[in-house]
């Protein structure tokens, strides 16, 4: 039995604008690890600032039953950051997973973290110090390590931290170390999980859907952005007419490049994105992009390998 991977915690950026910001985490579609015998036959993926769904098909191209553990492992959360923070409890609550039509009701793991060297710490980069089990041993619950996620009371975080503080285990007093007593940094994964069996040379069809980490600022200088966000000639000028060159903005970001690992590339793709009526949306996009609707941008691709991932941004329009 192998393993698939709804979503890749490896390599994930946390982005933080400037002042007045908020970060925001890029989360994905499905990741395979490389079973010669699943092939992605379609992928059908709607992005907004509400709502991510994917919709997919895929095929066993072998002759007998295939069962799989299939992972969805959210990005890691930080308890604290300088800036206020996405809705990664959106996130959590909203998750919803179905196959050949049924809803499923995965599990629910969670993993702690601590920063295993003073880089990790000072940068606020992915922790890679492991002290799940060592902190459930101290006594702290599965709950308890998922309050980054739920965004609970003051007093619920601290007593939190202080149960981590308090915590005898040696890796756990180690890596303590390597920050400041003044108040500790850790950061919390929230894994989902189900057995998928994958019937001999047939159709499954997965979908899941979930409110994506959004982020933004009260003000764009689109200079900053170019390079990120492509954000052409037409764009700056339709800020320019709609004097909101320095308008707020709200940015996501999605991990296309997991869908590069499966059998085959992927057959028949289609990406949607939708913005809201009083928005501006720029990404970049190395193929043709239809506008299919007032808010809505199409891309559809045959034989699909994608060899980057997405950063959207929406610019909200003044009112004149």
């Amino acid at each position: 039995m192998k393993i698939i991977l709804l979503i890749t915690s490896i390599g994930i950026t946390s982005s933080v604008f400037a002042n007045d910001s908020t970060g925001y985490v890029g989360t994905g579609g499905i990741e395979y690890l490389k079973n010669k015998n699943i092939a992605m036959q379609s992928e059908d993926l709607f992005i907004s600032k509400k709502k991510i769904k994917v919709d997919y098909q895929f095929k066993n191209l072998s002759q007998h039953d295939i069962t799989e553990t299939v992972l969805f492992p959210l990005p890691k959360v930080q308890n604290y950051i300088e800036t206020d923070y996405a809705d990664a409890s959106g996130l959590v609550e909203s998750f919803k997973v179905t196959v050949n039509g049924k809803v499923l009701k995965p599990k629910i793991h969670v993993r702690a973290f601590l920063p295993s060297n003073e880089h990790q710490y000072v940068q606020d980069e992915d922790f890679q110090g492991d002290v799940t089990t060592a902190l459930l041993g101290c006594g702290l619950t599965e709950q308890e390590l998922m309050s980054p996620w739920k965004k609970e009371d003051t007093d619920h975080e601290i007593k939190v931290v202080q149960k981590i503080a308090a915590c005898s285990d040696p890796k756990v007093q180690k890596l303590l170390k390597i920050q400041d007593d003044d108040y500790i940094r850790w950061q919390s994964q929230v894994i989902y999980s189900w057995q998928q069996t994958f019937k001999a040379n047939a159709i499954t069809q997965v979908s899941h859907q979930y409110q994506p980490l959004v982020g933004g600022s009260v003000s764009l200088y689109p200079d900053e952005y170019n390079q990120q966000f492509c954000m052409d000639k037409n764009f700056k000028q339709g800020l320019k007419r709609a004097q909101s060159e320095h308008a707020p903005f709200s940015a996501l970001s999605y991990i296309l490049k997991t869908g590069a690992n499966w059998a085959k590339p992927i057959q028949n793709f289609k990406l949607t994105i939708e913005r809201e009526p009083n928005e501006l949306v720029s990404f970049c996009w190395n193929g043709e992009v239809k506008k299919i609707s007032a808010t809505q941008f199409q891309m559809v691709e045959k034989n699909f390998i994608p060899k980057q991932d997405l950063d959207v941004i929406f610019v909200y329009l003044h009112d004149k």
